[in-house]
C-alpha cells in the first residue's frame, strides 16, 4: 500500500537520490547525456534540496517502507518536484502523489495547478488534466532543456453540504 505523508529532513538524503534515479534512468530517454548531467549533476548540492524542500507542501509516497516518489506545490498552485523512482514506476506512485497534492491545494482554496513538466512527464501530466499552455527551453548548468508550462483547473464541490471537496478525477478536464 502507498502511504502519502509530509516530507520530514530526515529524508532528505532518499529524495535526492529518488530525483537522481529518476532524471538519470527515467528522463534520460528524452534528453541528451549531457542535459541529464545538467539536471542532475554529480554531487548534489544538499544546503539548497534542504532550502527547496522546507515548505510545507512537500509530500513523500512511501511503498514497502522506501521513498518511491516525492513532490512539491506552493500555495499558488505551482507543482515544482514531481519525482517517482524507477523502480516503483507503474505501481500507482505518481497517481497517488498527485491526488494528494491536489488535494492539499484544493484544501487551501487552490483553483488552478501548475506546473513546469519535462518531456519525459508530459504523458503523466495529461492524463491527469493538464495542458500545455507553452512549450519553453530552461538552461541548466550550460545546457539548454525543453519542457511544457502546464495547467489545470481543479473542481471544487460540496460532497456533503459542509462545504468540503471531492477527491480530484484523474483525468478530469480542465
Amino acid at each position: 500500500m502507498i502511504a502519502i505523508r509530509p516530507y520530514s529532513a530526515q529524508q532528505l538524503d532518499a529524495v535526492i537520490d529518488v530525483f537522481e534515479r529518476s532524471v538519470r534512468q527515467i528522463a534520460s530517454r528524452d534528453y541528451t547525456p549531457a542535459q541529464i548531467a545538467a539536471w542532475a549533476p554529480a554531487q548534489a548540492d544538499r544546503a539548497a534540496w534542504a532550502a527547496r524542500l522546507s515548505g510545507d507542501g512537500v509530500l513523500v509516497a512511501e511503498l514497502d517502507g522506501e521513498i518511491a516518489g516525492f513532490a512539491s506545490i506552493d500555495r499558488q498552485g505551482h507543482i515544482d518536484l514531481f519525482f517517482v523512482h524507477p523502480g516503483f514506476r507503474r505501481q500507482g506512485v505518481a497517481r497517488s502523489l498527485y491526488e494528494h497534492v491536489a488535494c492539499w491545494a484544493m484544501e487551501r482554496g487552490i483553483a488552478h495547478l501548475s506546473a513546469d513538466v519535462s518531456i519525459t512527464a508530459r504523458p503523466f501530466f495529461e492524463r491527469a488534466g493538464f495542458r500545455v499552455q507553452k512549450s519553453q527551453e530552461v538552461e541548466r548548468h550550460g545546457e539548454l532543456l525543453r519542457n511544457f508550462f502546464m495547467k489545470r483547473a481543479l473542481e471544487a464541490t460540496a460532497a456533503n453540504g459542509l462545504g468540503t471537496r471531492k477527491k480530484p478525477r484523474f483525468g478530469g478536464t480542465s
